[in-house]
């Protein structure tokens, strides 16, 4: 729920594996990757009791050591600065666990894509390693109260329209995410079929490179190649002494460079009586790119399909960290729909003339994630072509008797929930995005740069504190600018532009903002005016259709007639997103949209902006969703750090499903669930237990229970 602590304790988990195979060869931990577990009384893991206790849990990670296929020279410089603070003293052991991770070992700077998940418009758009500075123990329980305590100041259900609900039953309470392992999503194809990773094998290609050609080459050679690769020097070829000159050996050294280093060719020259393979550019920057055309079988199709497991790492990140490691860039991957971080999700992923042999060694070198299902396919995925996603939840610490608990199953599963938009679309700090969004349609650039750079109360990075300190008492972006070590988050930018552009022309230093988090801005006001007509609507007019209600056919709106209420149930009416080509309800609730953007200063039969990016066409969603394939079952439990269902990599090892005693000292409810696509689990979850989802109450649950 929070950001921060993960990537330092990460930090010092992969520099532990790391200095465990340096020392004891790169088959070190092998037969065990997910169980090795430093001393605890390590100051340095004290962070992970200390996570537990905000409210952000860790589960089991895979801790892979990295060959030298893997790491990069950036990761070794980090890995090795950690070891520098955080090393064991002479006497500390080692025994036979791991501890568990939480997100996925430290990476260069990644590209800077951004995609559904960033609701936060405090938020980086890229992870960097933090400062040091994990608490003792003794100070863990105070760590919860301060978190607790900041997010006081975040948003509840209230604050962005929620608040109706469609069934009879009596609510209870339950921890929602408790531990990120507690929410699994499974992506659900456009043929219906539910993503699942179950297959780690390679297709068989007598093209593809032997498996020595993921190991020949030296890390020296490597970063020498990549920085020729990516134009990183003024050198025009890199020069490699093969050593063993064998016609084999030339032949792997060829394959390596090719499949590991997209766009550089290669060749055999004779020097002094030795043979060097030189690689270079074949075609420019635009070769990294796109992959040499040649290089790729006829036969096969051009793209590699695959699912990925991940765990604790939304769409984005997971792709920016794979290309990393690729050498490619990002936008050769194409994707259904984007998933949020924290869960552990399974979902498919395309990517242009990579071969499934390549992505497989991934497994070998990446922590929370998991690749396999592999085909090669001609077409790439779309974005939106998927059916929906199924839903693996758990609820902990449920309060709700046998009989509540069925009773809200019950009418989940026959009703179903109102189709809010959930907490993530709003932020999570004091300054929610739709308030960034309404300052943008107003055309208030002044409020806009305001809202983003002001200092806010809540939960926030060190760094991002220091940098609106210095805004607000300097108004200097410059100034501002260098407290940021990360600067490719939304201050950054912003910050950036008013840099190049000056005070005067602040639209220019916003665009500076990738396009698709400027555009989240303005869908979270779209959204926030949906579920507070939502709220009005049924509220006034309960869960039947009345004449002027909006219901679709195929994509056009139509009003519900007098005489053809019948024909109709709640789950066919619709409620338009406010723009200039959507119709609006004719009864009340249309005069309700209306009075709202006029007391936010927006002209309802007006909704062009004069930059045509923030125009607003609108849209129509169903207010009323009901779930399919819903199951539930409540476990008793003892351990609340324990998993309660097997992931996908749990089956794949052969791990045997939970056992639950008849009793225990917890209690938890097992859902089950599909949903169509941009709809919330976290609505649906609000449905059975009929309390807040946000993290502010959700925080507090945590902090009470754990106190």
């Amino acid at each position: 729920m929070v950001a921060g602590p993960p990537r330092r304790l990460i930090s010092v988990v992969q520099a532990w594996a790391s200095l465990l195979c340096s020392k004891y060869g790169a088959g070190f931990l092998a037969t065990r990757p997910s169980r090795f577990q430093p001393p605890g009384s390590l100051k340095c893991f004290l962070g992970a009791l200390k996570m537990e206790m905000a409210g952000v849990s860790l589960k089991r990670g895979y801790v892979v050591v990295e060959d030298s296929d893997c790491a990069g020279p950036t990761e070794e410089i980090k890995k090795q600065k950690v070891l520098e603070r955080c090393l064991p003293e002479a006497g500390d052991g080692l025994d036979s666990h791991c501890l568990p991770s939480s997100d996925t070992e430290p990476q260069p700077p990644e590209v800077g894509s951004a995609g559904k998940g960033k609701k936060n418009s405090g938020a980086p758009l890229e992870e960097e390693e933090e400062e040091d500075g994990f608490s003792e123990e003794g100070e863990e329980e105070e760590e919860a109260e301060s978190f607790a305590e900041m997010m006081k100041h975040g948003l509840t259900e209230l604050d962005v329209g929620i608040t109706k609900f469609v069934s009879s039953h009596q609510g209870f309470s339950g921890i929602l995410k408790e531990r990120y392992s507690d929410f699994i999503v499974h992506e659900i194809g456009k043929d219906g079929r539910i993503s699942h990773l179950d297959d780690l094998s390679v297709p068989v290609d007598e093209e593809d490179p032997s498996e020595d050609a993921f190991t020949v080459l030296t890390a020296e050679e490597k970063q020498q190649l990549e920085e020729l690769q990516l134009f990183k020097n003024k050198e025009t070829s890199v020069a490699i002494e093969v050593i063993e000159d064998t016609k084999e050996k030339r032949t792997i050294i060829h394959q390596a460079i090719k499949s590991l280093f997209p766009g550089l060719e290669t060749k055999t020259e004779e020097r002094e009586g030795k043979k060097y393979i030189v690689a270079y550019h074949a075609a420019g920057k635009k070769a990294l790119a796109n992959p040499r055309k040649h290089s790729w079988p006829k036969s096969r199709g051009s793209y590699c399909h695959f699912v990925l497991y991940k765990e604790n790492k939304d769409t984005m990140d997971a792709i920016n960290v794979l290309s990393k490691y690729l050498r490619v860039k990002p936008n050769i991957f194409s994707y259904m729909g984007t998933k949020d971080k924290r869960a552990i999700t399974v979902q498919e992923i395309a990517v242009l003339k990579i071969s499934a042999q390549r992505l497989a060694h991934l497994n070998k070198c990446l922590m929370n994630f998991k690749l396999g299902n592999f085909s090669y396919q001609k077409n790439p995925l779309k974005l939106g072509e998927l059916q929906g996603n199924h839903f693996t939840v758990v609820l902990r610490n449920i309060t709700g008797t046998d009989d509540q608990v069925q009773q809200a199953m019950n009418s989940l599963r026959d009703i179903g929930f109102i189709n809010y938009y959930g907490m993530q679309r709003f932020g999570t700090t004091a300054v929610p995005t739709y308030q960034v969004g309404r300052a943008i349609l107003q055309n208030s650039w002044t409020e806009v740069m305001d809202l983003i750079l002001k200092p806010r109360s809540g939960a926030e990075k060190g760094y991002l504190v220091k940098c609106r300190e210095e805004w607000a008492k300097t108004k200097d972006p410059a100034a501002a600018l260098k407290k940021l070590p990360v600067k490719r988050c939304v201050e950054g930018q912003l910050l950036r532009g008013l840099s190049k552009y000056g005070m005067k022309n602040i639209v220019s230093a916003f665009g500076i903002i990738p396009r698709n988090n400027r555009l989240m801005y303005i869908h979270s006001y779209q959204s926030y005016v949906w579920n507070n007509m939502v709220s009005k609507r049924i509220e006034d007019y309960g869960l039947r259709p009345v004449p002027g209600d909006l219901v679709l056919k195929g994509a056009t709106a139509t009003y519900i007639e007098e005489g053809d209420v019948t024909n109709y149930s709640i789950h066919d009416v619709v409620m338009p997103l406010p723009g200039f080509d959507v119709i609006y309800p004719k009864h009340k609730i249309s005069e309700a949209y209306r009075e709202m953007l006029t007391a936010d200063n927006l002209d309802i039969d007006n909704m062009r902006h004069k930059i045509r990016d923030y125009s607003l066409s609108g849209a129509y969603r169903k207010i009323i969703i009901r779930p399919q394939n819903v199951s539930w079952e409540v476990v008793a439990y003892d351990d609340p750090k324990i998993p309660l269902f097997n992931t996908d990599v749990d089956n794949l090892e052969g791990k045997p499903p939970p056992v639950f005693a008849s009793e225990g000292k917890y209690r938890a409810l097992k859902m089950d669930f599909s949903l169509p696509p941009s709809t919330y689990a976290t609505m649906a979850i609000r449905e059975v237990l009929k309390m807040d989802t946000s993290i502010k109450n959700q925080t507090q649950l945590n902090t009470a229970w754990l106190r």
